[in-house]
């Protein structure tokens, strides 16, 4: 009996082994570097399910409101990719570092966090116009 039951036990964990999903992602962050107030604030994740099924992602959250993803809501099949789309709010001025945290049916764990980062340089101040004199007119 202690044999047949090791024997399924065995079977069981190899089964759940072979037919694990996960999430694999290029790149856990990204850098916007140095961008001007007002700029494009999108940028993508890139990620592969490398296991052997469907990969759900159900939720995505931004650290704050300034910061909302986008995200696929049908299941990612075994070798496909995806792409999550993060926008920063690019009117607020300063350095940011800001988190996306996923939840997953992934093996490796059910929560990832992306991390963006940099910062939105203030307007240019206008340059004044040099006065007109009388005499170049």
């Amino acid at each position: 009996m202690k044999s047949l039951f090791a024997t399924l036990l065995l079977f069981l964990s190899f089964s759940a082994f072979v037919q694990a999903q996960d999430i694999k992602f290029e790149s856990l962050e990204v850098n916007y570097g140095s961008i001007d107030k007002g700029a494009d604030g999108v940028r993508v994740f890139k990620f592969t399910n490398p296991g052997q099924a469907p990969l759900i992602i159900s939720n995505a959250q931004g650290s704050c409101g300034c910061t909302v993803p986008t995200y696929p809501k049908e299941p990612i099949m075994p070798g496909e990719t995806g792409e999550i789309r993060v926008k920063y709010d690019t009117q607020r001025v300063g350095a940011f570092t800001k988190y996306v945290t996923l939840t997953t049916n992934a093996t490796s764990g059910t929560s990832t966090q992306l991390k963006i980062f940099g910062d939105v340089k203030p307007e240019a101040a206008p340059t004044p116009e040099a006065p007109k004199s009388l005499f170049n007119q």
